[in-house]
Protein backbone atom coordinates (compact mmCIF):
# COMPACT_ATOMS: atom_id res chain seq x y z
CA UNK A 1 0.00 0.00 0.00
CA UNK A 2 1.49 3.00 -1.11
CA UNK A 3 2.35 5.66 2.09
CA UNK A 4 -0.79 7.56 3.21
CA UNK A 5 -1.54 9.59 5.97
CA UNK A 6 -5.09 8.50 5.68
CA UNK A 7 -8.13 6.47 4.35
CA UNK A 8 -10.91 8.68 3.73
CA UNK A 9 -12.95 7.28 1.08
CA UNK A 10 -12.66 4.28 -1.66
CA UNK A 11 -13.07 7.08 -4.46
CA UNK A 12 -9.12 8.15 -3.98
CA UNK A 13 -7.60 4.26 -3.65
CA UNK A 14 -6.54 2.43 -6.30
CA UNK A 15 -7.46 -1.01 -6.52
CA UNK A 16 -4.30 -2.46 -5.72
CA UNK A 17 -4.08 -0.93 -2.17
CA UNK A 18 -7.53 -2.28 -1.99
CA UNK A 19 -6.50 -5.64 -2.53
CA UNK A 20 -3.65 -5.05 -0.34
CA UNK A 21 -5.67 -4.09 2.79
CA UNK A 22 -8.10 -7.53 1.47
CA UNK A 23 -4.97 -9.38 1.49
CA UNK A 24 -4.41 -8.27 5.15
CA UNK A 25 -8.06 -8.35 6.20
CA UNK A 26 -8.04 -12.27 5.22
CA UNK A 27 -5.32 -13.35 7.21
CA UNK A 28 -6.52 -10.81 10.16
CA UNK A 29 -9.69 -12.96 10.04
CA UNK A 30 -8.02 -16.44 10.02
CA UNK A 31 -6.02 -15.14 13.19
CA UNK A 32 -9.18 -14.49 14.65
CA UNK A 33 -11.35 -17.56 13.56
CA UNK A 34 -8.54 -19.15 15.26
CA UNK A 35 -9.32 -17.17 18.54
CA UNK A 36 -5.82 -15.34 18.42
CA UNK A 37 -6.70 -11.60 19.99
CA UNK A 38 -3.71 -10.65 21.18
CA UNK A 39 -1.32 -9.25 18.89
CA UNK A 40 1.91 -6.72 18.94
CA UNK A 41 0.81 -4.46 16.34
CA UNK A 42 -0.42 -1.42 17.52
CA UNK A 43 1.50 -2.12 20.98
CA UNK A 44 2.18 1.60 22.67
CA UNK A 45 -0.19 3.24 20.24
CA UNK A 46 -3.33 5.01 20.86
CA UNK A 47 -6.27 4.93 18.98
CA UNK A 48 -9.49 7.70 19.28
CA UNK A 49 -13.01 6.94 18.30
CA UNK A 50 -14.79 10.48 17.50
CA UNK A 51 -18.13 9.39 17.34
CA UNK A 52 -20.92 12.16 16.26
CA UNK A 53 -23.52 9.55 15.07
CA UNK A 54 -24.77 6.68 17.16
CA UNK A 55 -22.92 4.02 16.25
CA UNK A 56 -22.92 -0.08 17.97
CA UNK A 57 -21.12 -2.13 14.71
CA UNK A 58 -18.61 0.48 13.77
CA UNK A 59 -17.68 1.94 16.89
CA UNK A 60 -16.91 -1.71 18.76
CA UNK A 61 -15.53 -2.80 15.60
CA UNK A 62 -12.95 -0.23 15.33
CA UNK A 63 -12.17 -0.79 19.55
CA UNK A 64 -12.05 -4.24 19.03
CA UNK A 65 -9.87 -4.73 16.18
CA UNK A 66 -7.27 -1.55 17.93
CA UNK A 67 -7.58 -3.59 21.14
CA UNK A 68 -6.65 -7.21 19.85
CA UNK A 69 -3.21 -5.01 17.95
CA UNK A 70 -2.72 -3.83 21.34
CA UNK A 71 -3.85 -0.06 21.21
CA UNK A 72 -4.80 1.89 23.92
CA UNK A 73 -8.02 3.13 22.52
CA UNK A 74 -10.32 6.07 24.29
CA UNK A 75 -13.60 6.54 22.96
CA UNK A 76 -14.70 10.13 22.40
CA UNK A 77 -18.61 10.72 21.87
CA UNK A 78 -19.83 14.05 21.00
CA UNK A 79 -22.85 13.94 23.81
CA UNK A 80 -20.43 14.01 26.22
CA UNK A 81 -17.49 16.15 25.01
CA UNK A 82 -16.48 19.66 24.36
CA UNK A 83 -18.58 19.87 21.30
CA UNK A 84 -21.59 20.39 23.78
CA UNK A 85 -19.85 23.30 25.00
CA UNK A 86 -19.35 24.69 21.85
CA UNK A 87 -16.11 23.51 20.67
CA UNK A 88 -14.89 23.26 16.77
CA UNK A 89 -14.57 19.89 15.22
CA UNK A 90 -10.93 21.75 14.17
CA UNK A 91 -10.46 22.84 17.99
CA UNK A 92 -11.65 18.94 19.45
CA UNK A 93 -9.22 17.49 16.52
CA UNK A 94 -6.48 19.71 17.55
CA UNK A 95 -6.95 18.76 21.31
CA UNK A 96 -6.82 15.58 20.51
CA UNK A 97 -3.79 15.42 18.15
CA UNK A 98 -1.91 17.34 21.45
CA UNK A 99 -2.43 14.86 23.57
CA UNK A 100 -0.45 12.32 20.86
CA UNK A 101 -3.14 10.83 19.56
CA UNK A 102 -1.63 8.19 16.21
CA UNK A 103 -5.12 7.22 14.97
CA UNK A 104 -8.66 9.40 15.21
CA UNK A 105 -11.82 7.25 13.54
CA UNK A 106 -14.22 9.63 12.68
CA UNK A 107 -17.74 9.36 12.02
CA UNK A 108 -19.42 12.53 10.99
CA UNK A 109 -23.15 13.64 10.33
CA UNK A 110 -21.44 16.27 7.41
CA UNK A 111 -20.21 14.81 4.44
CA UNK A 112 -16.29 16.31 4.37
CA UNK A 113 -15.78 16.36 7.76
CA UNK A 114 -13.14 13.55 7.82
CA UNK A 115 -10.98 15.78 5.04
CA UNK A 116 -11.17 18.34 7.14
CA UNK A 117 -9.87 16.77 10.43
CA UNK A 118 -6.90 15.26 8.20
CA UNK A 119 -5.82 18.12 6.81
CA UNK A 120 -5.71 19.27 10.74
CA UNK A 121 -3.84 16.82 13.11
CA UNK A 122 -0.64 15.34 12.84
CA UNK A 123 -2.82 12.00 13.34
CA UNK A 124 -4.05 9.68 10.86
CA UNK A 125 -7.56 9.65 10.41
CA UNK A 126 -9.62 6.98 9.31
CA UNK A 127 -13.76 8.25 7.76
CA UNK A 128 -15.76 5.70 9.79
CA UNK A 129 -18.96 7.69 7.64
CA UNK A 130 -19.52 10.84 7.19
CA UNK A 131 -23.07 12.38 5.73
CA UNK A 132 -24.36 10.57 3.01
CA UNK A 133 -20.83 10.68 1.48
CA UNK A 134 -18.70 7.31 2.43
CA UNK A 135 -18.02 4.67 4.39
CA UNK A 136 -14.84 2.85 3.40
CA UNK A 137 -14.41 0.24 6.24
CA UNK A 138 -17.77 -0.96 5.53
CA UNK A 139 -17.39 -1.36 1.83
CA UNK A 140 -13.68 -2.75 2.56
CA UNK A 141 -15.74 -5.28 5.15
CA UNK A 142 -18.24 -6.14 2.19
CA UNK A 143 -15.42 -7.00 -0.02
CA UNK A 144 -13.63 -8.99 2.46
CA UNK A 145 -16.85 -11.08 3.25
CA UNK A 146 -16.87 -11.59 -0.79
CA UNK A 147 -13.41 -12.86 -1.48
CA UNK A 148 -13.72 -15.71 1.03
CA UNK A 149 -16.33 -16.81 -1.78
CA UNK A 150 -14.79 -15.39 -4.62
CA UNK A 151 -10.91 -15.73 -5.29
CA UNK A 152 -11.55 -12.65 -7.30
CA UNK A 153 -14.21 -10.36 -7.73
CA UNK A 154 -13.48 -9.10 -10.99
CA UNK A 155 -16.41 -10.31 -13.57
CA UNK A 156 -18.54 -10.87 -10.56
CA UNK A 157 -21.97 -9.21 -10.33
CA UNK A 158 -23.16 -7.62 -7.32
CA UNK A 159 -26.99 -6.43 -7.00
CA UNK A 160 -27.62 -3.61 -4.68
CA UNK A 161 -30.84 -2.61 -3.40
CA UNK A 162 -32.89 -0.33 -0.65
CA UNK A 163 -31.98 3.11 0.45
CA UNK A 164 -29.21 3.72 -2.21
CA UNK A 165 -29.86 7.55 -1.82
CA UNK A 166 -29.07 7.95 1.77
CA UNK A 167 -26.65 5.10 1.86
CA UNK A 168 -22.74 6.05 2.17
CA UNK A 169 -22.23 2.46 2.16
CA UNK A 170 -23.58 2.06 -1.53
CA UNK A 171 -21.08 4.49 -2.60
CA UNK A 172 -17.94 3.29 -1.15
CA UNK A 173 -18.89 -0.42 -2.45
CA UNK A 174 -19.55 1.07 -6.00
CA UNK A 175 -16.14 2.78 -6.20
CA UNK A 176 -14.45 -0.24 -4.18
CA UNK A 177 -16.33 -2.94 -6.50
CA UNK A 178 -15.74 -0.94 -9.73
CA UNK A 179 -12.25 -0.86 -9.16
CA UNK A 180 -11.87 -4.49 -8.08
CA UNK A 181 -13.25 -5.34 -11.65
CA UNK A 182 -17.21 -5.99 -10.61
CA UNK A 183 -20.16 -5.68 -12.20
CA UNK A 184 -22.41 -3.66 -9.99
CA UNK A 185 -26.48 -3.52 -10.52
CA UNK A 186 -29.04 -0.88 -8.73
CA UNK A 187 -32.93 -0.58 -7.85
CA UNK A 188 -35.06 1.16 -5.79
CA UNK A 189 -37.83 3.83 -5.78
CA UNK A 190 -36.99 6.82 -7.98
CA UNK A 191 -37.18 9.02 -5.01
CA UNK A 192 -33.98 6.94 -3.57
CA UNK A 193 -31.69 6.85 -6.39
CA UNK A 194 -29.33 9.71 -6.32
CA UNK A 195 -29.08 11.80 -9.21
CA UNK A 196 -26.02 10.86 -11.28
CA UNK A 197 -25.22 7.70 -9.58
CA UNK A 198 -24.87 5.86 -13.05
CA UNK A 199 -21.98 8.37 -14.12
CA UNK A 200 -20.49 6.63 -10.90
CA UNK A 201 -20.22 2.94 -12.35
CA UNK A 202 -23.49 1.70 -11.52
CA UNK A 203 -26.20 -0.21 -14.08
CA UNK A 204 -29.11 1.43 -13.03
CA UNK A 205 -32.02 -1.05 -13.59
CA UNK A 206 -35.90 -0.72 -13.92
CA UNK A 207 -36.82 -4.06 -11.76
CA UNK A 208 -35.81 -6.01 -8.73
CA UNK A 209 -35.79 -9.25 -11.42
CA UNK A 210 -33.51 -7.44 -13.65
CA UNK A 211 -31.41 -6.41 -11.24
CA UNK A 212 -30.55 -9.62 -9.40
CA UNK A 213 -31.09 -11.50 -12.76
CA UNK A 214 -27.74 -14.14 -12.55
CA UNK A 215 -25.98 -11.87 -9.28
CA UNK A 216 -22.95 -13.82 -7.43
CA UNK A 217 -24.17 -11.56 -4.77
CA UNK A 218 -28.05 -9.64 -3.76
CA UNK A 219 -27.08 -6.42 -1.07
CA UNK A 220 -29.72 -5.04 0.82
CA UNK A 221 -29.82 -1.55 2.38
CA UNK A 222 -31.56 -0.62 5.50
CA UNK A 223 -33.98 2.32 4.93
CA UNK A 224 -32.44 5.12 6.84
CA UNK A 225 -36.01 6.69 8.08
CA UNK A 226 -34.03 9.05 10.16
CA UNK A 227 -32.42 10.86 7.27
CA UNK A 228 -34.87 11.20 4.95
CA UNK A 229 -38.43 13.20 4.46
CA UNK A 230 -41.98 11.74 4.20
CA UNK A 231 -42.76 10.51 1.00
CA UNK A 232 -40.17 8.57 -0.71
CA UNK A 233 -42.26 5.72 -1.21
CA UNK A 234 -45.76 4.87 0.71
CA UNK A 235 -45.36 2.80 3.61
CA UNK A 236 -42.89 -0.04 4.99
CA UNK A 237 -45.48 -2.62 4.11
CA UNK A 238 -45.32 -1.30 0.34
CA UNK A 239 -41.68 -1.40 -0.29
CA UNK A 240 -41.51 -4.63 1.06
CA UNK A 241 -43.56 -5.83 -1.65
CA UNK A 242 -42.27 -3.72 -4.68
CA UNK A 243 -38.92 -2.63 -3.85
CA UNK A 244 -37.89 -5.46 -0.80
CA UNK A 245 -36.13 -9.04 -1.37
CA UNK A 246 -37.35 -12.45 -1.02
CA UNK A 247 -37.04 -16.08 -1.75
CA UNK A 248 -38.79 -15.67 -4.98
CA UNK A 249 -36.99 -12.51 -6.33
CA UNK A 250 -33.60 -14.20 -5.63
CA UNK A 251 -33.83 -17.43 -7.57
CA UNK A 252 -33.51 -15.10 -10.36
CA UNK A 253 -29.87 -14.91 -8.85
CA UNK A 254 -27.41 -17.47 -9.46
CA UNK A 255 -27.65 -20.51 -7.13
CA UNK A 256 -25.82 -20.14 -4.03
CA UNK A 257 -25.84 -16.52 -4.68
CA UNK A 258 -24.74 -14.87 -0.88
CA UNK A 259 -26.90 -12.47 0.26
CA UNK A 260 -25.42 -9.46 2.48
CA UNK A 261 -26.40 -6.58 4.39
CA UNK A 262 -24.46 -3.57 6.39
CA UNK A 263 -27.16 -4.03 9.20
CA UNK A 264 -28.60 -3.50 11.54
CA UNK A 265 -31.52 -5.17 8.69
CA UNK A 266 -35.45 -4.18 9.13
CA UNK A 267 -36.71 -8.10 8.86
CA UNK A 268 -38.97 -8.39 6.23
CA UNK A 269 -38.79 -4.82 4.58
CA UNK A 270 -35.20 -5.01 2.79
CA UNK A 271 -34.80 -8.71 2.95
CA UNK A 272 -37.34 -11.89 4.61
CA UNK A 273 -36.22 -13.32 7.94
CA UNK A 274 -35.76 -16.10 5.53
CA UNK A 275 -33.21 -15.10 3.78
CA UNK A 276 -31.54 -13.08 6.63
CA UNK A 277 -31.14 -16.69 8.24
CA UNK A 278 -30.75 -18.81 5.01
CA UNK A 279 -27.74 -20.60 4.23
CA UNK A 280 -26.15 -18.63 1.96
CA UNK A 281 -27.04 -14.79 4.44
CA UNK A 282 -23.18 -13.76 5.22
CA UNK A 283 -24.86 -11.41 7.63
CA UNK A 284 -22.96 -12.50 10.76
CA UNK A 285 -20.00 -13.70 8.89
CA UNK A 286 -19.71 -9.54 7.51
CA UNK A 287 -19.85 -8.84 11.52
CA UNK A 288 -16.26 -10.42 11.98
CA UNK A 289 -14.75 -9.06 8.76
CA UNK A 290 -15.41 -5.36 10.09
CA UNK A 291 -12.90 -6.79 12.61
CA UNK A 292 -10.58 -8.41 10.40
CA UNK A 293 -10.17 -5.12 7.73
CA UNK A 294 -10.51 -2.37 10.12
CA UNK A 295 -7.62 -4.05 11.98
CA UNK A 296 -5.65 -4.13 8.24
CA UNK A 297 -6.53 -0.46 8.02
CA UNK A 298 -5.15 0.37 11.28
CA UNK A 299 -1.88 -1.67 10.32
CA UNK A 300 -1.17 -0.80 7.42
CA UNK A 301 -1.77 2.58 8.06
CA UNK A 302 1.04 2.78 10.98
CA UNK A 303 3.29 -0.08 9.87
CA UNK A 304 5.92 1.87 9.06
CA UNK A 305 5.72 3.99 11.93
CA UNK A 306 6.15 0.67 14.34
CA UNK A 307 9.00 -0.59 12.32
Amino acid sequence: MKRRKDILGLRELEAEEIDEILTVGLSMKKLLKQNIKKLPHLGGRSVITLFYENSTRTRCSFELAAKYMGAHVVNVSSATSSVQKGETLVDTGKTLDAMRSDVIVIRHPVGGAPQLLAKTVRAHVINAGDGMNEHPSQALLDMLTMRESFPTLAGRKIAILGDIGHSRVAKSDLFGLTKLGAEVTMYAPRTLLPTGIEHMGAKICSSREEAVEGADVVMGLRIQLERQHAGNFPSLGEYAKFYGVDETVLRYAKPGALVMHPGPVNRGVELTSALIDGETSKIEEQVLSGIAVRMAMLFLLTKEEIA
